[in-house]
């Protein structure tokens, strides 16, 4: 048991890389799509913590092996789609990206649910889903 802990307490000294930068003034999301405010509230909270360049990191990300977990699905997130990439991305990968991104709000498919079982605030409602895939309609 004494060697059990003591492994656990010896992890904790293992940084992880934290996802947290800047987007150069003018090229994020929001201002090279012209997202409605409402739309972008909804992004920030949904979707941005694995799907951007900035996670808000909760309490529990500073313990290990909980921090590597979390490394690893928000580099597989912004691997899927970063939205502080999209504008790099070609038209035809735009394009798939934004019928991916309808097809899995509306089969909720998106959040995660492993996702939103830790962060309640990030569940769709009905109508968050109707002004995120009209936005993502207007795109396509």
């Amino acid at each position: 048991m004494v060697m059990l802990v003591a492994v656990f307490l010896v992890i904790q000294l293992i940084p992880v890389e934290r996802n947290i930068s800047r987007v150069p003034a003018g090229q994020s999301f929001e201002m090279t799509q012209k997202v409605p405010a409402n739309v972008a509230a909804i992004l920030k909270v949904s979707c941005y913590d694995c799907h951007s360049n900035n996670t808000r990191y909760p309490w529990y990300s500073e313990l290990q092996p909980e921090a590597w977990f979390m490394a690893q699905h928000i580099k597989k997130g912004k691997e899927e789609l970063n939205f502080d990439h999209f504008n790099a991305y070609s038209k035809r990968r735009k394009k798939a990206k934004i019928t991916s991104i309808i097809s899995q709000i509306e089969k909720e498919e998106m959040p995660l649910k492993s996702y939103l079982m830790l962060h309640s605030s990030a569940r769709l409602s009905a109508a968050d889903k109707m002004d995120l895939i009209d936005f993502f309609n207007t795109l396509n």
